[in-house]
C-alpha cells in the first residue's frame, strides 16, 4: 500500500504515470484514470514522442537504430550503450505506458512501417520479424498493439524456445542456453499476443514454460548451482529497457497472473524479499542506475534520486504479492 505521504508526489507527474496511481495504487473509479491516461496523447512525454515520428511512420529513420548511427563510431563502442531513440524503442514506451493507439493507427503507423522500415539486420521487412528473440519479443507487442499482423512472429518464438524452456539471443551463435533478458523479453510480446489475441495452445504453453524457467531460478539463481546468477537481478532503473531485474520481472508475472486468473507463485518469495528490502524508510524507491545511450529526453530522476516511476512499479507488485490468498492450496 502506498503511504499517503507520497501520494501528492506520485500524482504530480506525467500522464503516462499518473493514470496508473489513479488506477492501481489509489482504486479511482475508471472515468478518473481513463481522463488522465487520454491525455497521453496531448501533452507531456506522450505528446513529445509522438511530435518527433518522422512522415514515413518512422522515428529517427531507424527500425531499431537510427539512421545516423555508426556502427564503427564510439556510440557503438563497449559500455557505450545503445540509443533508444529508433522506431522499436519508441513504440515500446509509448504502448507500456498505455497510449491509446488510435492516434498512430490515424496516422497509418503500421502501414508505413510496412512499407519504409527495414531491419538493420540483413534488411528485413519490419513486421517480419528479426532473429533476435528480444526484438521480436518486442515486434510481436507492439504490432498486435497497432493492428498488424505478427502471427508470423509469434510462431517464430514458438519454434525458437530452447529445451529449457526460455530463449537466448544468441541462438543464433549457437548458444543452447535460456537467458534470463532475453526469456523476459520474449516472454512480454508473448503475453501481449495472448491478451490481445486470446493467443493459441502454442503461444500459451511456451509463455508458460518461459515462465517456468525464470520461476524455477526464484527470478535470482542459477539452477545448477543455487548461486545468485548476477548481481544485476537487484539493481533497479527506468525506463526497464531490455535488461533483467526483480522488480521487472516480478511486474511482468503480476500482468501474467492478472490475464490467467493465477495467484502469485511461492516461488516469488525471495525476489519479493529484495523488491521490500529495496525500499527506504520514507516508502519510495532509488533510482540506482541509467542504461546509457541517446534519448529523446529524460523520463526518470537522476541516478540516487527516488523515483515515482520504480516506486509506482514496485508498490504494485508488492500490494499484489501481499494481497495473495496464503490459505489456498
Amino acid at each position: 500500500m502506498v503511504d499517503a505521504a507520497l501520494v501528492p508526489w506520485l500524482l504530480d507527474t506525467d500522464p503516462a504515470l499518473r493514470w496508473q496511481v489513479e488506477r492501481d495504487l489509489l482504486g479511482e473509479p475508471p472515468e478518473v484514470w481513463r481522463a488522465t491516461r487520454a491525455r497521453i496523447a496531448t501533452e507531456g512525454f506522450g505528446a513529445r514522442l509522438l511530435a518527433e515520428q518522422d512522415p514515413d511512420g518512422q522515428w529517427a529513420g531507424g527500425a531499431y537504430f537510427p539512421a545516423d548511427f555508426d556502427f564503427q563510431g564510439p556510440e557503438a563502442a563497449e559500455g557505450a550503450g545503445q540509443p533508444w531513440t529508433a522506431t522499436t524503442w519508441t513504440l515500446n514506451t509509448l504502448r507500456e505506458w498505455g497510449l491509446d493507439p488510435a492516434p498512430l493507427r490515424a496516422r497509418r503507423t503500421a502501414e508505413l512501417l510496412a512499407e519504409n522500415s527495414r531491419w538493420e539486420y540483413e534488411n528485413l521487412p519490419y513486421w517480419g520479424g528479426e532473429v533476435d528473440c528480444c526484438i521480436n519479443g518486442f515486434t510481436l507487442a507492439n504490432g498486435v498493439w497497432l493492428g498488424a499482423d505478427v502471427r508470423g512472429i509469434a510462431d517464430w518464438l514458438v519454434e525458437h524456445r530452447l529445451p529449457d524452456g526460455g530463449w537466448n539471443c544468441e541462438w543464433i551463435e549457437g548458444s543452447t542456453r535460456s537467458s534470463f533478458h532475453s526469456t523476459l523479453n520474449t516472454l512480454k510480446g508473448l503475453l501481449a499476443y495472448d491478451a490481445a489475441t486470446g493467443g493459441t495452445a502454442a503461444t500459451r504453453a511456451a509463455r508458460h514454460s518461459g515462465e517456468e524457467y525464470l520461476l524455477g531460478r526464484g527470478l535470482i539463481r542459477r539452477l545448477s548451482t543455487g548461486e545468485p546468477v548476477a548481481d544485476w537481478v537487484n539493481h533497479y532503473a527506468y525506463p526497464f529497457r531490455w535488461v533483467f531485474s526483480v522488480l521487472h520481472a516480478a511486474e511482468y508475472l503480476r500482468q501474467a497472473a492478472e490475464l490467467d486468473g493465477r495467484e502469485p507463485d511461492p516461488r516469488l518469495a525471495d525476489a519479493i524479499a529484495l523488491i521490500r528490502a529495496a525500499r527506504r524508510p520514507d516508502g519510495t524507491w532509488l533510482q540506482e542506475r541509467r542504461h546509457p545511450g541517446r534519448v529523446w529526453f529524460d523520463i526518470d530522476v537522476p541516478v540516487g534520486e527516488p523515483s515515482p516511476w520504480l516506486t509506482l512499479h514496485a508498490t504494485r507488485v508488492l500490494d499484489w504479492w501481499d494481497g495473495r490468498d496464503t490459505t489456498a492450496a
